[in-house]
């Protein structure tokens, strides 16, 4: 009986221990930015400030445009975001549920792009964009964003486990495609949805070389290069710097504490089929 009481105590308290390594660097960001530049400066650096110094995040969004580069890529994500939800959900609706040529070909050829490293296509893609007049745009920065093949793949996974009846009686009552996709599949896919969506925004929100490619201005840059320019300022205080990195952070934080148990659920559910 104590042993069995005893396997998951060790077994909790070591993954304790491993989840506190893990977040030693998160944590000691956040209460880095609370401290003065004398206790930053200490060596080593204590853990926990004497108390909150406020103004660091006043001199950062005071000497930075640090609130514009978050709200260049809030709406950067939020586009991307968007439209990948609708491409993705009707391509795996077109997978999943209708009848064509060559499908089977067609989505495997499709998912093979999954494959392509992203630097491969990095070159034509900016001398497309460039080409345009795109250079230093919203719309530079969100269109070759807007599909993806992990999304269809994603959303494929999770409409095949739908139950048929539903689209049996859906065709006695005469609905087509698109009734189906508005009146069934968005309805019951809302797990995936939000997977998906959770997915994507955080990772254009973690968008760093494309946005360095294409923008000049300091009012298009996005939140990853606006942490480069604080690391690079002539005087490098890493209290300013920190507390710029928190402020980053701070969106990523709210969607992962909403959305985290939505995003696990949704890629166990979309792993398998049936």
């Amino acid at each position: 009986m104590i042993a069995k009481r005893t396997t998951p105590l060790l077994l909790y308290s070591l993954l304790a221990i491993l989840a506190l390594a893990v977040l030693y660097p998160l944590i000691f960001t956040v209460l880095s930015s609370f401290m003065t530049e004398n206790e930053v400066s200490n060596f080593p650096p204590p853990l926990f400030p004497t108390h909150l110094y406020l103004d660091n995040f006043k001199e950062a969004i005071a000497g930075f445009p640090i609130i514009r580069f978050i709200l260049n890529s809030f709406i950067v994500s939020t586009a991307v975001m968007i439209s990948q939800v609708i491409t993705s959900s009707l391509a795996a609706y077109a997978f999943s549920f209708m009848n064509f040529k060559g499908k089977g070909m067609l989505f495997a050829l499709f998912l093979s792009t999954m494959m392509i490293p992203w630097e491969v296509t990095i070159i034509p893609n900016y001398l497309l964009i460039k080409s345009w007049g795109w250079m230093d745009s919203y719309q530079g920065l969100i269109v070759p964003f807007m599909a993806g093949a992990f999304g269809v793949f994603l959303l494929r996974q999770f409409f095949l486990q739908l139950p048929r009846e539903l689209f049996d009686a859906g065709k006695i009552d005469g609905c087509g495609h698109l009734r189906n996709y508005f009146s069934i599949v968005l309805p019951l896919s809302r797990p995936a949805l939000a997977t998906l969506s959770v997915y994507v925004f955080l990772t254009h929100w973690n968008h760093y070389l494309w946005p360095l490619l294409i923008t000049n201005r300091a009012s298009m840059r996005t939140v990853q290069i606006g942490v480069a320019m604080l690391q690079h300022a002539e005087v490098m205080s890493w209290n300013l710097i920190l507390a710029g990195v928190t402020l980053v952070l701070l969106p990523s934080f709210i969607l992962l504490a909403f959305g985290v148990k939505q995003l696990v659920r949704g890629i166990a559910a979309g792993a398998v089929k049936g």
